[in-house]
């Protein structure tokens, strides 16, 4: 990744804490939570505190590394601990780790509304909702998921979304609502425009290679992968990324479809630079009825034209735009990818170039951390409930 902005630069007496509650792990997969902790981690003291992990053990515990300069923090717990045991035992954890900060502002920036029962308690300055999903739409979402998220709109002082289409479904929920969706390391990527040296694993495999990277979960439309494999059985479809919430032997099986498993956010240019194209084949469901997918400005940064299934956000910022062309099954999916194979890319990439220039992980967390400090301006000035609570008392209907 480019080097982060510029930043206030605090003495390090003086730095805030920002603690990032997050339902995704730091070593996962490297997505939207990491682009921003690390630039924040110039001015800030990232703490990154996850959901817990089970071990056969007698004694909570907190598991603590640092990367990029964010220090992690993983709970680990006795496995078979009741709800109300777990909270309880992660609330401790968490005021041990935040006890050596007491001196210091606190921002509270979740991912997930349930860490709201052992995090809500802290005195933060501000509190930030990053919604980048709905995530109580995926498989597996606790039910008191949606209540946990009412409660948190009510405490937050800024709501952050992934998308458009989030933007959309919570901007009547709260009164400072505000669109962020993906955005792009364009340097990194630009690296597979480049000369670079093929990964050894992708040696073997034949060309055309269409290729897909990202977590492989309920998101995904196997069965599209399975129908494009078996009608084009020329063509060699590459699946890089981790497989999770979906067992693993659902997955197609034909010569043409290479699961790859994971690869590291720094070798992924390696990969993309020996790919002709790139597809999202995303099933359309209530787990993607919201997404606004970060590998698309990532793969045509890349320079791959890219295939996907029409995804809202997909179809509205990329798809009119004729940046990404959009299929809806197999067979249009297999016209769409004859006809990019064929189409030269020359005028293609300078208007893709021109609408990547307009976004950056450094602008995205600039604006974001100037929200940060009108909200803790407004603090010192004496205005000191949250947002959403201060609209209610005012009478504002729509939050």
């Amino acid at each position: 990744m480019s080097g982060p902005p510029p930043g206030l630069h605090y003495s390090r007496d003086q730095r805030p804490v920002l603690l990032v509650l997050s339902h995704l792990r730091w070593d996962f997969v490297f997505q939207r939570p990491q682009h921003l902790m690390t630039r924040a981690a110039l001015d800030h003291d990232v703490l990154f505190f996850e959901e817990p992990v089970e071990e056969e053990i007698a004694t909570p515990r907190l598991d603590r590394f640092e990367r990029d300069g964010v220090r992690v923090a993983r709970p680990v717990l006795p496995r078979g601990l009741s709800r109300e045991v777990a909270v309880a035992a992660q609330r401790s954890l968490l005021d041990g780790l935040m006890a050596p900060h007491a001196h210091q502002r606190l921002t509270a920036w979740y991912y997930s509304p349930m860490f709201l029962p052992l995090a809500g308690h802290l005195p933060a300055e501000v509190v930030v909702y990053d919604c980048m999903d709905e995530l109580s739409a995926f498989r597996g979402a606790p039910p008191e998921m949606v209540e946990n998220e009412r409660r948190l709109l009510a405490r937050a002082d800024l709501v952050f979304t992934g998308g458009r289409s989030l933007y959309e479904a919570k901007r009547g929920k709260h009164v400072s609502v505000h669109c962020f969706p993906s955005s792009i390391d364009v340097a990194h990527f630009a690296r597979a425009r480049g000369q670079v040296a093929e990964p050894e694993g992708m040696r073997a495999i034949p060309r055309p290679r269409i290729g897909f990277f990202g977590v492989v979960d309920e998101r995904m439309d196997v069965g599209l992968v399975a129908e494009l494999a078996a009608l084009r059985p020329d063509w060699q479809l590459c699946m890089i990324g981790p497989v999770v919430k979906i067992d693993e032997a659902t997955l197609p099986r034909l010569p043409n479809i290479h699961w790859l498993g994971g690869r590291s956010y720094r070798d992924l240019p390696e990969h993309l630079a020996h790919w002709d194209l790139g597809f999202m084949p995303f099933a359309l469901n209530e787990s993607t009825r919201f997404i606004s997918p970060t590998k698309t400005p990532e793969f045509l940064a890349a320079g791959l034209p890219v295939v996907s299934t029409p995804v809202t956000d997909v179809v509205r910022d990329y798809g009119e735009a004729g940046l990404v062309e959009i299929a809806a099954g197999a067979q249009e999916m297999a016209r769409k990818i004859e006809l990019l194979l064929a189409r030269p890319r020359a005028e293609w990439l300078a208007r893709v170039d021109a609408r990547l220039a307009e976004s950056s992980w450094d602008g995205t967390w600039e604006r974001m951390q100037a929200l940060i400090e009108e909200v803790e301006q407004r603090r010192r000035r004496g205005a000191g409930a949250p947002l959403a609570v201060a609209a209610r008392a005012a009478g504002a209907s729509h939050v």
